[in-house]
């Protein structure tokens, strides 16, 4: 397990997979549309069932294997087709679900900039949280190095263009919510840059 304080070096491989991450492939992408490049960083999160943590079903939820079944808060989540490219987990571990270049079925409709279709040039970043908790130091440092990362694969994405789920789809979605700071995110986003250049 990584440690909380060590800085963690994470290289994405010609196939736009993560070489550090699980990868449980998913079916619910398709195609970018042509010449579309990643060039927005879309912070999600979930749990399933709301609060509980390392249950596994968010990733039979993306995979296309959730039995809704198992719960009855999953009723909803019936035939839903959706999934990030990426998930880190409270322990800071990654699983990937879809190739970077991919376009992975994570915001629904969504608006940022004055741009529809936010699937079309994003990559979906999910937290194993909940609105209503912290998130883990764990997570945050993994998340920081993920954003410098796919920073300098794709450097269409830029520092300002690391945004929540509420942020292109306000009127559905309150993720990653309130308890999400942003403040620790950018700032270590820009030092880190600073470094680098």
């Amino acid at each position: 397990m990584p440690s909380a304080h060590r800085t963690i070096h994470l290289q994405i491989n010609t196939e736009h997979r993560l070489d550090q991450a699980v990868w449980r492939p998913s079916a619910h992408w398709d195609l970018r549309p042509w010449g579309l490049l990643p060039e927005l960083v879309v912070v999600h999160c979930i749990s399933l069932p709301e609060g509980q943590y390392g249950t596994g079903a968010p990733q039979r939820l993306f995979t296309g294997v959730l039995d809704c079944a198992e719960h009855s808060s999953f009723a909803d989540l019936e035939g839903l087709k959706v999934a990030p490219h990426v998930l880190i987990d409270r322990l800071g571990q990654l699983e990937q679900f879809v190739g970077f270049d991919k376009r992975a079925w994570h915001a629904g409709a969504s608006t940022w900039r004055g741009r529809n279709s936010c699937n079309d040039f994003s990559i979906g970043v999910e937290l194993e949280g909940s609105v209503a908790d912290d998130y883990t130091v764990a997570q945050y440092r993994t998340l920081i190095q993920l954003v410098i990362t796919l920073m300098g694969m794709y450097p269409q994405i830029s520092a300002d263009a690391v945004v929540g789920h509420c942020d292109i789809a306000p009127v559905r979605k309150t993720d990653p919510g309130p308890r999400f700071d942003w403040l620790r995110v950018i700032t270590q986003v820009h030092q880190k840059l600073e470094t680098l250049w």
